[in-house]
């Protein structure tokens, strides 16, 4: 079977381990800080260290640098072992081997993740008055307001230091997970009143493709080795689901 014909495909992701997790959610809020590190108003301003402050608690809860240090040796070690195969393109793995080998020393000689966010002055005010709702309102941070109302290079020097002390997790989590979901490929599935189900060994990442027109999403479920699959539509009163749905779908 082909692949769908449609170019209005949504690409939906689903770890399979807490490692995975983490890093995909690490990988959503290190977009939204980049994205944000622009602040044009209160409003963004505030949106901006929202993300920060959570990016700041994932990174407080595990071992993020190892667990993204071991990811990168073992990408090394399987383009090594390719290396020896005779049709191996070894110009193009030793210039990513020397890729991984950088990162892999960015990483050791970096400082630890979220340190230089955490004794900031300005986010640590911030993150106070976050877990309150409506607590970042500008009579609460008279401070923030100030800040926020500086000449513009003044803040675009410290939110560029903030930038700078994330480059190396955002450059190695980008790689990583590029790895990981370039080792996968899209098959075409079908999928018989609303539901698929399967079995996969040593895989971390499940990949599904959908046509955004025909308003179907999928509600995904699995650990470790099975995973389940159940399509619905977004009106779950009047949506009417197909009985038989083509999909595609990637294991990585």
């Amino acid at each position: 079977m082909g692949e769908l014909a449609t170019t209005n495909l949504i690409t939906y992701e689903y770890p399979m381990n807490e490692k995975i997790r983490s890093w995909l959610r690490l990988e959503t809020l290190l977009s939204q800080i980049y994205e944000l590190s622009n602040i044009t108003s209160y409003s963004s301003g505030i949106a901006f260290f929202r993300s920060v402050s959570e990016l700041i608690e994932i990174l407080d809860r595990g071992e993020v640098r190892s667990d993204l240090i071991k990811e990168l040796e073992k990408q090394r070690t399987r383009l090594s072992n390719w290396a020896s195969d005779p049709n191996a393109d070894n110009q193009l793995i030793s210039s990513l081997l020397t890729d991984l080998s950088d990162k892999i020393s960015h990483l050791m000689s970096a400082p630890r993740f979220g340190h230089h966010l955490r004794t900031d002055k300005i986010i640590s005010m911030v993150r106070q008055r976050l877990s309150i709702p409506g607590g970042c309102c500008s009579f609460d941070l008279p401070t923030l307001q100030l800040w926020l109302n500086i000449p513009k290079n003044e803040r675009d020097k410290a939110i560029s230091g903030w930038l700078q002390s994330l480059d190396p997790l955002n450059d190695a989590l980008k790689t990583v997970l590029s790895l990981i979901r370039q080792s996968g490929t899209f098959e075409t599935k079908e999928s018989f009143n609303g539901f698929y189900q399967d079995s996969v060994e040593g895989k971390e990442l499940l990949r599904i493709k959908l046509p955004a027109e025909n308003f179907i999403y999928p509600q995904i479920s699995g650990h470790k080795t099975r995973f389940a699959l159940r399509f619905l539509h977004i009106d779950s009163e009047n949506g009417i689901l197909p009985d038989m749905i083509r999909f595609e779908l990637s294991c990585c």
